[in-house]
């Protein structure tokens, strides 16, 4: 695998590149889910293909190298099973009416993306694919686990049960969804309608207009300053725009220049954007240990920033938390 160009860090090109790990876009992920459990399909994405009669559902979705990223990002709020399939596949049309109904029974546990790898190779290439149909369980940006081939109906129903019991504690969106489906048995719950400016915002970060998608973040927190989905997304506007600024070779010239601040903090953002989160982190707190004053508060601060990418128990940044501590004390 390589990794993606830092320049350009929004995440189809990452995923595309070779990098499924999403964690420097986590913080924009985790405010998408607090809007909604699930998103509805996707425009024209086409929802469920062949093998149903039962009409589009948002838990069965046509997946692109356009719409790749998005359903990396929903891997952090529930699985995601990404079947990796070809028309011309015997096997394949065997497999896909069997995801579709589990899918649709699972009324928003898990995700099924469907990817047609004639017409979108490069994730197939992303994923290793060596065989048609291959399933990919994705779950908090990272595949968890995989088969080839068909497999019968009880046996994908266990092997996604043992996911979800792996899984329920860890991503919100599973319980979210069982919830529902408790209160209104055999209906998919409708999706929260989206903030506007929250879309615009979104908007403005997909087209790299960061300026514009900052400036609306900061109208929401103005606002509402208690606003805890603005802030995170906030975050991460800053941090892109920034990152995609960093020149290629930073982090040769901070190793050649452990005295120079700003080169410390422009190769740690080139770290984390290439996903290096441990390098980064541990960069910026040596830099603490050896400076003082005005410049050890400020390679603080710019830690601080890059901790609320994450969400608050990741085990990378209680680290770091810890190390900082013992580094400032």
């Amino acid at each position: 695998m390589t990794r993606p160009d830092p320049r350009k860090t929004a995440a189809l090109s990452a995923a595309l590149s070779g990098a499924v790990d999403l964690g420097a876009l986590k913080a924009r992920a985790d405010a998408a889910r607090q809007r909604a459990t699930a998103p509805p399909p996707s425009p024209g994405s086409g929802g469920a293909v062949g093998g149903s009669d039962a009409g589009p559902s948002p838990w069965v979705l046509d997946v692109t190298e356009a719409t790749f990223q998005s359903v990396v990002e929903r891997s952090l709020d529930i699985p995601v099973v990404v079947e990796l399939t070809a028309s011309w596949s015997p096997e394949a049309g065997q497999l896909s009416p069997v995801l579709e109904r589990a899918a649709r029974a699972g009324g928003g546990t898990w995700l099924l993306a469907r990817v047609d790898l004639d017409a979108n190779p490069r994730i197939g290439q992303v994923f290793g694919v060596q065989s048609v149909p291959t399933v990919v369980a994705i779950a908090g940006g990272q595949p968890l686990d995989a088969f080839a081939g068909p497999l019968p109906e009880a046996e994908f129903g266990q092997w996604i049960a043992r996911l979800l019991d792996a899984l329920r504690d860890r991503l919100p969106g599973i319980k979210a969804a069982e919830a529902n489906r408790a209160a209104e048995p055999g209906e998919e719950p409708a999706p929260e309608p989206e903030d506007p400016r929250f879309t615009a915002a979104e908007d403005a970060f997909e087209q790299g207009d960061f300026a514009a998608a900052e400036a609306a973040y900061e109208a929401i927190l103005a606002a509402e300053p208690g606003n805890a989905e603005a802030k995170a997304a906030l975050a991460q506007v800053r941090f892109t725009a920034r990152a995609e600024a960093v020149p290629a070779d930073a982090i040769a010239k901070a190793d050649g220049n452990p005295d120079d601040v700003d080169a410390q903090l422009a190769a740690a953002d080139l770290e984390l954007a290439t996903n290096d989160v441990d390098q980064a982190f541990k960069r910026l707190v040596d830099t603490v240990r050896r400076v003082f004053g005005e410049d050890r508060d400020k390679v603080r601060e710019h830690l601080v920033s890059l901790f609320e990418l994450f969400p608050p128990d990741d085990d990378r940044v209680a680290k770091a938390r810890r190390n900082l501590a013992s580094a400032l004390f």
